[in-house]
């Protein structure tokens, strides 16, 4: 059976996006550990993963003016990236509070309470929360 197992996530700089990703979204590194890129320079591997989820983010710094100029912009200015939580209230509060700035104020929609927030680079995120729930905070 296939399945995806990473996807990459461009970054400026790896410390900044480990501590959004680990303080602000409360996920974990998976792997972090010193690699090479394909011409010989030192770069690093690091994999964070919500936790019990399936899919990570390999957190790749940018590397070259074409990489650099789409930091934050790899789905052209739209939400490309969703994090489903079972407690949407709770997780927003405690995303808000540890500094991660919405975009939306939190709504219900048919597919679950949603509100939108960018990530260290400036990426859109749906912050979602189970269907069928219509209470939203205010």
């Amino acid at each position: 059976m296939s399945h995806i197992e990473l996807v990459t996530l461009l970054v400026h700089e790896y410390d900044a996006a480990i501590a959004f990703f680990v303080d602000g979204l409360h996920f974990d590194v998976v792997e972090d550990v010193s690699a090479l890129t394909n011409d010989g320079r030192p770069k690093r591997w690091v994999v964070v993963r919500p936790p019990r989820g399936q899919v990570g983010l390999l957190l790749a710094r940018a590397d070259g003016e074409e990489q650099i100029a789409q930091v934050g912009r790899q789905c052209a200015g739209r939400v490309g990236f969703f994090l489903r939580v079972d407690e949407f209230d709770a997780t927003y509060t405690r995303m808000r509070d540890a500094g991660v700035h919405f975009v939306t104020e939190p709504r219900a929609e048919p597919y679950g309470q949603v509100a939108v927030f960018v990530d260290v680079s400036g990426n859109r995120w749906d912050l979602l929360g189970p269907a069928g729930n219509a209470d939203s905070i205010a």
